[in-house]
């Protein structure tokens, strides 16, 4: 990887600073509440969502209900005047969060949402909401990848309609041109994370959760590699259709570290705010 390259954004995009580079590496449920609810977003009108079910998702301009995040004061400190700046810049526009699979889109992202006072939504979890079924593994088991797929467009389509939200998208998410048309009416991150991290990651807590690695026999860790190596070489010129590009491995470099995992989520939320101040106001 070009160590070099930290953050990109595209022309007219957020800071102009050119194209994304290709990686050469590859807790709670969350509930909106609002002393004026907006009016309900129905997710599942389609028949192929699965029981008849229907989602409706209040969202207001209060994140009540986001987990709290923890960081430092200083933290906290620098969250909160890159988020200060940041928001006349986005004019209410939605944040969309694309990457692998054990990135830390969710976490990342409720920090986002907290401190741009922001509601957050997973997308995995609003899909497995409105077909009823309770995991992602379950929903590929009992009826295919298609199925979600079909029906995470659908969730993504959904919320494009709305504003003022931070979106922690499916690992494949990207695969789907019609995604892209809904995520590019807000702004999109990718957040790039070293794949031997995200092996080493998704190898200690187990892929039960993972249904695309959740599938053969052995080493935990030469598994999941090479599954991921796998998916990104498929994935990875969608991932750079982003806006912009926040590099994990960059990021540790900068901060005099080896290994990405010591990275905390506050502190790649703040590089997540970085492209914007080489904007002319």
């Amino acid at each position: 990887m070009d160590a070099g390259v930290g953050l990109r954004a595209k022309p007219g995009a957020w800071a102009g600073l050119g194209n994304p580079h290709r990686s050469s590496t590859a807790r709670v449920p969350v509930s909106f509440a609002a002393e004026k609810p907006a009016r309900p977003l129905v997710l599942g009108s389609d028949s192929r969502r699965s029981r008849g079910a229907r989602l409706k998702v209040s969202c207001s301009r209060k994140p009540a209900g986001i987990e709290k995040a923890y960081y430092s004061a200083d933290e906290a400190l620098i969250l909160k005047q890159k988020a200060e700046d940041v928001i006349p810049y986005l004019n209410d526009r939605c944040i969309y969060l694309v990457g692998m699979m054990g990135s830390g889109k969710t976490t990342v992202g409720k920090i986002l949402a907290e401190v741009l006072g922001y509601s957050f939504f997973d997308s995995d979890k609003l899909v497995e909401k409105a077909v009823g079924i309770s995991s992602v593994a379950e929903i590929f088991q009992l009826h295919s990848e298609a199925f979600f797929r079909d029906n995470e467009s659908e969730v993504l389509r959904d919320l494009s309609s709305m504003h003022r939200l931070v979106v922690a998208t499916g690992g494949g998410a990207v695969i789907r041109p019609i995604n892209w048309s809904y995520m590019k009416k807000g702004l999109t991150v990718w957040l790039d994370v070293p794949l031997d991290a995200l092996a080493r990651r998704i190898a200690a807590v187990g892929t039960a959760s993972r249904p695309l690695l959740h599938q053969e026999s052995g080493d935990p860790y030469a598994k999941a590699y090479a599954k991921l190596t796998a998916l990104f070489e498929q994935r990875m010129d969608s991932y750079a259709n982003a806006d912009a590009r926040v590099s994990l491995e960059y990021i540790a470099v900068k901060q005099g570290h080896n290994d990405v995992t010591i990275l905390t989520p506050s502190a790649i939320a703040i590089e997540v705010f970085l492209p914007w101040f080489d904007l002319t106001y």
